[in-house]
């Protein structure tokens, strides 16, 4: 069994062959991102694994390394995401002391996947890939739009001592617009402030687009989630998105330490305590947090959890049980949605 383990870049990819006994095998490869990229791996590997099962690792750089990873599943390989916070602890523990290097890390890579055979393994789903794309729009649209907002209010602040209220309403676009053709303004902090304005107005378009888009997609998709209290299409759309196929976790418990939402045990002489674990995906554990402050204020069962332990927990600690009782409702929604699913789900398949 050879584990290739690849350290991913924007414009190129290191890989290095690793045997079950953690040596290195051949040497390293360094293949540009581009057209060619499947075949010089895939013709690489051929030359040093012998015909032996290939697991190619890939530290989770997902943004630069997706597209590389769906063809490997698509050609018949296995391939595991390994965090890059375990890719540095392998790198410390196999490396000379301060060795840093691409293909140190694409080492560290394999020797983290043979260490935990329990990682994330890619899978395909088209729905999800095309749905990841419109949620990840959105929040850079989001981000993008916020920025100018504020940039508007500041410019607002510091030429007519006014404050406006929230851009996102095309109300209070349309008063802002009205006050800057009757203010007392030079031609040009007019002009820029105007097209200020028709940008978020702009921006406040594509993002109501995207939430109409993202809706239709999400309905058919996410029925159970859906009726779940705190949890829009729009969170619904993170959530599927960042998840992807929900039977690669075995249980709520593992889908609970993949959003941060499980406590850590920090045992110390004996004395058995939990801390928050502010690691995990924090996209998700921020649809949670958002879903808790939502049932916190409409749901009665919610608020009947919360009474029980803010006693002892107090209100954090409390919210906290609610988010980690929220990941199992959630857990059983999308296993019950995805069995309704219809289209197919790629996962690895050995070659012939």
């Amino acid at each position: 069994m050879v584990t290739v383990g690849i350290d991913p870049h924007k414009h190129v990819h290191v890989a290095v062959a690793v045997g079950s006994d953690g040596r290195r095998i051949g040497k390293p490869l360094t293949v540009k991102n581009d057209a060619l990229l499947m075949t010089m791996l895939l013709d690489w590997a051929r030359t040093i694994t012998d015909g032996s099962a290939v697991t190619w690792a890939i530290e989770d750089g997902r943004g630069f390394a997706r597209r590389l990873a769906d063809g490997l599943l698509l050609a018949g390989h296995e391939v595991v995401w390994v965090p890059t916070r375990l890719t540095a602890a392998h790198r410390k523990l196999h490396a000379a002391t301060g060795a840093k290097s691409d293909p140190v890390d694409a080492v560290a890579a394999a020797h983290a996947a043979i260490a935990t055979p329990d990682l994330a393994r890619h899978r395909i789903d088209e729905h999800i890939r095309e749905l990841r794309v419109l949620v990840d729009y959105r929040t850079d649209l989001i981000k993008r739009r916020t920025m100018l907002i504020n940039q508007l209010k500041a410019q607002f602040h510091v030429w007519l001592d006014h404050t406006p209220g929230d851009l996102t309403r095309p109300k209070s676009l349309d008063s802002l617009t009205s006050l800057l053709n009757t203010a007392q303004l030079g031609a040009h902090v007019r002009r820029v402030l105007l097209a200020m304005t028709s940008e978020i107005s702009g921006a406040n378009q594509r993002v109501r687009d995207l939430d109409t888009t993202i809706k239709q997609i999400v309905s058919p998709l996410a029925p159970a989630l859906l009726e779940i209290t705190g949890i829009s299409h729009n969170s619904a759309a993170v959530l599927i998105s960042q998840i992807g196929d929900i039977t690669r976790f075995s249980s709520s418990a593992k889908l609970a330490r993949y959003t941060g939402c499980a406590p850590i045990p920090v045992y110390s002489s004996d004395q058995e305590r939990h801390r928050l674990h502010r690691g995990g995906n924090r996209r998700l554990n921020s649809v949670v947090y958002t879903a808790a402050i939502v049932q916190k204020r409409f749901h009665p069962a919610a608020q009947k959890l919360l009474a029980r332990h803010e006693p002892a927990k107090g209100k954090r600690g409390a919210r906290r049980i609610l988010q980690r009782h929220l990941i199992d409702v959630i857990y059983h929604a999308m296993t019950t949605d995805q069995a309704t699913w219809h289209h197919h789900i790629a996962r690895h398949h050995p070659l012939a």
